[in-house]
């Protein structure tokens, strides 16, 4: 016969907890190591007993679940943590998965959900409730965000205008390959000064080449 798998719970709520607590104790499956009512008692408990899994809500008084599951998984990585709760926000749900949860189940599923997916995150897997598991898959399996540009207060022409600045080009060859007059050339160097608050080109090509413009030959 298998041990029992060791289960903490941390949630504030009276009745869910008394609940849980049955579940848990119902059972030869699993074994309850204690309950914690605020993010801090999580922490302390999760310490002292060693559970193989927390079963955490993340709206707790002292300290909130995502930053208890951040401790927890930090100072015990073997722990595992499953959050229950009723946040199904985006925020909720990878703000837990960034701290370190392995699952993510909502209140409302019953409690063979529940008892399933506790078996699941002690044997190493990672679980979601099925009304959050597409939106799960959808946010890693979706393409690669394109990277924000250098300088976002510059327009795309005045960043073109900084490249070419960086490159060591004067105004007149930059109006010839940009096709703009001189004037207006003249006009963005201006405004570039201005938004990287620099108080000459100098300084401009400086943060410019800092940054990754006016690599390409500067003869």
């Amino acid at each position: 016969m298998t041990d029992p798998i060791r289960v903490l719970i941390a949630d504030d709520h009276p009745l869910f907890r008394d609940g849980l607590t049955a579940m848990l104790s119902d059972g030869v499956e699993t074994e309850l190591v204690g309950a914690a009512t605020s993010g801090p008692e999580a922490i302390e408990l999760a310490i002292q007993t060693q559970p193989d899994v927390v079963v955490m809500d993340l709206n707790m008084p002292g300290m909130n679940g995502v930053e208890a599951t951040r401790r927890i998984v930090a100072d015990s990585p073997h722990i595992t943590v499953l959050v229950l709760t009723m946040f199904d926000d985006d925020d909720s749900i990878f703000s837990a998965l960034r701290a370190g949860a392995r699952g993510y189940l909502l209140k409302g599923a019953d409690q063979e959900q529940i008892r399933s997916a506790i078996r699941a995150a002690a044997n190493g897997e990672i679980i979601f409730g099925t009304e959050l598991a597409a939106r799960v898959l959808t946010y890693f399996t979706a393409g690669p965000t394109a990277p924000a540009p250098v300088f976002p207060q510059l327009t795309d022409r005045e960043r073109e205008v900084l490249d070419l600045v960086a490159q060591g080009r004067a105004n007149p060859v930059i109006a010839t390959k940009l096709g703009l007059s001189q004037k207006t050339v003249r006009n963005h160097v201006s405004n570039i000064l201005t938004k990287l608050q620099v108080a000459d080109r100098a300084q401009a090509i400086v943060q410019a080449r800092d940054a990754g413009l006016g690599l390409q030959s500067r003869a």
